[in-house]
């Protein structure tokens, strides 16, 4: 038999070496600071969504675009990189996160912090829209992960993933004593879409920044975002 799989969902994964507690310390800070955003974090703290701008945050800024060049190229994608915006999560014992996409993003992450045992897994579900009108009953055991409905992915600190903004994610409650800290972003592509009408209200240039940043400011609620 002849069998070939096309059209799949790509979820992307890197592991950092980043300082996660002082990141840590600086976000439990900016949350005592700020009161933060409703979306849609529920019983936990979203920040503000521009967190790509503070100076404490740019060596995660770097990695996040070193990650994002290698799935650029992975997808054949032409032009450069853009960080739409970031932000970071605080879901407290309780706190998760409602099923959601990212709109007018290409692509959506996740970069783990702090992530007790039982704090929360990120579920993704198969974004086929006539896939649960069909329910077949399979043989007992493991099926391979191309039969999935979807994937539970166990949250691990120092560890960013990256899937296609339209992906249908959610958190998980923490079921811990602690806190679960998180950080979110969208990358779009320089010039289309989202990014060329901001273009035409303000572009935020940082010096300092990568080869191929541009950082921009959120035009109401053009940029959607949420928690991972």
């Amino acid at each position: 038999m002849i069998k070939e799989g096309f059209f799949p969902t790509l979820i992307y994964a890197e592991d950092f070496k980043l300082d996660i507690n002082q990141m840590a310390q600086n976000i439990i800070q900016w949350s005592k600071e700020d009161s933060g955003l409703k979306k849609t974090n529920r019983n936990g703290w979203h920040s503000q969504t521009n967190m790509h701008e503070k100076p404490e945050y740019k060596p995660l800024v770097d990695e996040l675009f070193k990650m994002v060049h290698q799935v650029f190229e992975e997808e054949w994608l032409d032009k450069e990189p853009v960080l739409g915006n970031m932000w970071a999560n605080i879901n407290p014992p309780g706190g998760y996160n409602l099923p959601h996409v990212h709109p007018n993003a290409l692509f959506s992450g996740v970069y783990y912090i702090k992530t007790p045992p039982h704090s929360g897994r990120l579920i993704c579900n198969d974004p086929r829209p006539g896939i649960q009108t069909c329910m077949p009953t399979r043989k007992k055991g493991q099926p391979p992960n191309y039969l999935w409905r979807e994937v539970h992915l166990q949250p691990q600190e120092n560890r960013a993933i990256m899937f296609p903004a339209w992906l249908w994610h959610t958190v998980e409650p923490n079921m811990s004593n602690e806190n679960r800290i998180s950080v979110s972003f969208n990358f779009i592509q320089d010039g289309t879409g989202v990014d060329t009408v901001i273009d035409e209200y303000k572009n935020i240039h940082k010096p300092n920044a990568p080869k191929g940043t541009k950082v921009l400011l959120d035009v109401g609620d053009m940029l959607v975002y949420s928690g991972c």
